[in-house]
């Protein structure tokens, strides 16, 4: 199994002035290369007038990941290596994220530059929600009526969540719990039912749930 890592849950912005040149972080979740170039594209659009658009991405997670970067024209090692530094060292993957500048008329220097970037990538690095893959179980299971209420607490017992409930000669509830969550699940089903009920998987992937 893919080891475990953060990853965004939401698009995220923050600005700050650095001596006059203004400093624009947007990090998003990208869950492969093209969401992430289709995203600096936009974020590339929407400020074309800036003087850089520095990009950086990682994709995947742990052990297994493809990173990139550029310094678009700021002078090497100043912009895109340490936005990169800075989304190695926060834990994420599946990430992108571009910072944009407007100069401001007066020169920042390198050491200026590097302590620009990385305090803007560390604005939204910070401050974005973070969530984290998990293998869940999509199933089916067909009730009585009378034990619609008892399922539904066995649901919340075991962090499972009701997708949706389709009412006819029984209730055919579709359910979704972690995987490591699903045993439990169908014991304290056969235990109410004297088992003559037991969901049935119909699907497994991954979701991602939120952390912390």
């Amino acid at each position: 199994m893919t080891k475990q890592y953060l990853v965004p849950l939401t698009e995220i912005r923050r600005e700050q002035m650095v001596i006059n040149s203004r400093f624009i972080a947007t990090l998003a979740p990208a869950f492969s290369i093209d969401e992430a170039r289709t995203f600096m594209k936009r974020i590339r659009e929407e400020f074309s007038d800036a003087t850089h658009n520095v990009p950086t991405y990682i994709i995947g997670g742990g052990n297994t990941v493809t990173e990139y970067f550029s310094d678009d024209g700021e002078p090497s090692g100043t912009s895109g290596k340490p936005a990169l530094t800075v989304l190695r060292g926060s834990g994420l993957g599946d990430v992108v994220l571009v910072v944009t500048r407007y100069f401001g008329g007066t020169l920042l220097g390198t050491g200026g530059l590097v302590k620009a970037y990385t305090e803007a990538a560390q604005s939204v690095v910070n401050a974005v929600a973070r969530g984290q893959r998990v293998p869940v179980h999509v199933a089916m299971v067909a009730i009585p009526y009378n034990l619609l209420e008892r399922v539904r607490m066995l649901v919340s017992k075991g962090h499972g969540r009701v997708l949706g409930e389709d009412y006819a000669g029984d209730i055919t509830m579709t359910l979704q719990f972690p995987v490591e969550q699903y045993d439990a699940f169908q014991t304290d089903l056969r235990e109410l039912s004297a088992g003559k009920i037991q969901a049935e998987v119909i699907e497994s992937k991954e979701e991602i749930v939120a952390v912390g």
